[in-house]
C-alpha cells in the first residue's frame, strides 16, 4: 500500500507555479532566439543605411556649419568652422531667393493639378471605361516608369519651336509657335505641364484604389435617392477619399518641392534662371562651384521648409479627414 501511494506522488504533476515560471522562461528563450535572427537578418540594412544614408545626413549637416570646399575634400578636418554664416548668406543670396520663388511656383500650379487631372482619370477609368480598362491604365502610368532623358526627348520634340510637333500645328493654321523652353514666361509652365503629364500616373492609381474601396452600397442609397452623378461625386467619392487625397498631396508636394530633373534635363535652369530651383541650385553649388558648406546649408533649408509644408499639409487635411 505504501509502496502505491510513494509511485502515485512522484508521478504528481509540478506545482503551477514551477509550470507558469518554466513557461514564461522558455518564452524568453524563444524571444531571445527570435530577437538574435531579426537583428542578424537586419544586420545588412542597416550596415548600407548607416554607411550610405545616416552617416552622409550627419556629415552633410556638420559641412553646412562650415566653408567646406574642393580642397577639404581630401582633407575635411581643415575645413574652417564658421557658425552659421551659410544659413545668413542665403537669404541674401538674390538667385537663391530666385530658386525659392520658381519651386514654389512649381509646387502651387504643379501639385494640384497632378491630383485633379489624376482623380478625374481615375473616376473615369474606374466606372466611366468598361472596354480596354487595362489599356488605359497602363498607357497613363506608362510615363512614370519612363527615364527623364527618354521624356524629355520627347518633349523637346514636342516644344521645339521649328520642328516640333506643336509648331507643326500651329503653322496649319498659319501660326507661329513660341518657343516654349526658351521664354522666360513659358518655360515654367512648359516643365510643370511635363512634371504633370509625368506624375499623374502615380496619383491615379492611388485614386484607384481609393475607389474601390469605397462601399457600393452607398452610392446605390444615392442614386436611389435621386442624386446626380455630380451630385454623387462631390457628396461621396470626394470625402470618401479624403485620407487618399492626403496621401496623395503629401507625397506629390515632397516631389515637386524636391524637382531637379525636369529643369536639368530641359533648361538647366534658363532662360535668365526662370526655371532654376532650389535642388539645381544646391546642384550647382556643390559640385559645379565646389562650395559644398554653402550647398549643405541649401540643402537643410530645403529640408526645413520640406518638414514643415508637410506638417501643414498633416494637420490641416487630416482634421477634414475624421
Amino acid at each position: 500500500m505504501s509502496t502505491t501511494t510513494e509511485k502515485a506522488a512522484v508521478r504528481q504533476d509540478p506545482p503551477p507555479r514551477a509550470t507558469a515560471s518554466a513557461g514564461r522562461k522558455s518564452r524568453k528563450q524563444s524571444m531571445g532566439v527570435q530577437n538574435a535572427a531579426g537583428w542578424l537578418f537586419s544586420t545588412p540594412f542597416l550596415v548600407l543605411f548607416t554607411v550610405f544614408m545616416a552617416f552622409p545626413i550627419l556629415a552633410t549637416l556638420v559641412m553646412s556649419f562650415t566653408d567646406f570646399g574642393l580642397r577639404n575634400v581630401t582633407r575635411p578636418w581643415e575645413a574652417d568652422f564658421i557658425g552659421f554664416e551659410n544659413y545668413v548668406k542665403l537669404f541674401g543670396d538674390e538667385k537663391f531667393i530666385k530658386s525659392l520663388f520658381n519651386t514654389g511656383y512649381f509646387v502651387v500650379v504643379g501639385v494640384p493639378l497632378t491630383i485633379a487631372i489624376g482623380l478625374v482619370t481615375a473616376v473615369l477609368l474606374n466606372n466611366g471605361i468598361d472596354r480596354a480598362r487595362t489599356f488605359f491604365r497602363v498607357g497613363f502610368y506608362a510615363p512614370v516608369v519612363t527615364t527623364i532623358v527618354a521624356v524629355a526627348v520627347v518633349w523637346r520634340f514636342v516644344l521645339d519651336p521649328s520642328d516640333g510637333l506643336i509648331a507643326g500645328l500651329f503653322s496649319e493654321v498659319g501660326w507661329t509657335a513660341p518657343d516654349f523652353l526658351g521664354s522666360e514666361t513659358l518655360a515654367m509652365p512648359s516643365l510643370i505641364v511635363m512634371a504633370v503629364w509625368r506624375n499623374v500616373g502615380t496619383v491615379m492609381v492611388l485614386f484607384i484604389a481609393g475607389l474601390q474601396a469605397v462601399p457600393t452600397e452607398v452610392r446605390e442609397a444615392a442614386k436611389l435617392d435621386g442624386a446626380s452623378v455630380w451630385q454623387e461625386f462631390r457628396g461621396i467619392t470626394v470625402p470618401l477619399l479624403r485620407p487618399t487625397v492626403l496621401y496623395a498631396t503629401v507625397i506629390t508636394t515632397i516631389g515637386y518641392l524636391n524637382v531637379f530633373e525636369e529643369p536639368f534635363v530641359m533648361t538647366q535652369g534658363g532662360p535668365s534662371d526662370s526655371t532654376l530651383t532650389v535642388s539645381l541650385n544646391m546642384y550647382r553649388e556643390g559640385f559645379n562651384f565646389f562650395h559644398m558648406g554653402y550647398a549643405s546649408a541649401m540643402a537643410y533649408v530645403l529640408f526645413v521648409v520640406i518638414m514643415g509644408i508637410t506638417v501643414l499639409q498633416l494637420r490641416l487635411l487630416k482634421d477634414n479627414t475624421k
